[in-house]
């Protein structure tokens, strides 16, 4: 049981450490303060739907409708396009550093909207997450609740982490230039992530 844990858990990890248009933009929230608990709810909730099925054996939804991903393909793109360009703007036209007590920044309803977009729309989540934790996890046998249970646990550590940790960081983006080069890279990750997705 402890072995399908943590390999499920490992796995998980290897998969959401990497930086990505999600990951970003939950670094970006958690620097700023705001929404930073339903956000990354909102992410760890989203991937344990999406683990709970590919455990499930929920992966066939994705071989029976071979039409489901390039919809969300072309739809995540041009989402990560108009982030990359937004990002990029900010990152030309950026004059301050990072003061929490100024400005309220998006609303909650519209934060959540734009995490749900960017977790739902792409479609290497589902590659990752319902396919590969899915047929990874069938390998345990009656083990896979486990395998499936540390890759849950895998997406809740890293996004608490990542969103409630990066206040450490605030000192830091207190420089104009520090925003200026996150919301360059954020810039270049989406924008690479969407020409990825097109081509």
């Amino acid at each position: 049981m402890f072995n399908a844990i943590l390999s499920g858990y490992l796995l998980g990890l290897s998969l959401i450490v990497a930086i990505g248009a999600q990951n970003a933009f939950v670094l970006r929230q958690g620097l700023r303060g705001q929404h930073v608990l339903p956000v990354v709810l909102t992410c760890a909730l989203s991937d344990a739907v999406l683990i709970v099925g590919g455990v499930a054996g929920l992966g066939w939804l994705v071989e029976r409708w071979p039409g489901l991903l390039p919809v969300l393909r072309y739809a995540g793109a041009a989402f990560l396009l108009a982030y990359a360009l937004r990002a990029l703007w900010s990152a030309w036209t950026a004059t301050t550093g990072l003061d929490p007590a100024a400005g309220e920044g998006a609303g909650r309803a519209a934060t959540l909207a734009t995490c749900l977009a960017l977790t739902w729309l792409n479609p290497h989540v589902y590659l990752d997450t319902v396919v590969l934790i899915g047929s990874v996890a069938s390998r345990f046998g009656e083990l896979k609740v486990w395998f499936g249970l540390g890759a849950v646990a895998a997406s809740f550590s890293f996004f608490f982490a990542l969103g409630f940790g990066a206040r450490l960081l605030r000192p830091l983006f207190a420089q104009a230039a520090a925003w200026r080069v996150l919301d360059g890279v954020i810039a270049l990750v989406m924008g690479g992530l969407a020409f990825k997705l097109l081509v």
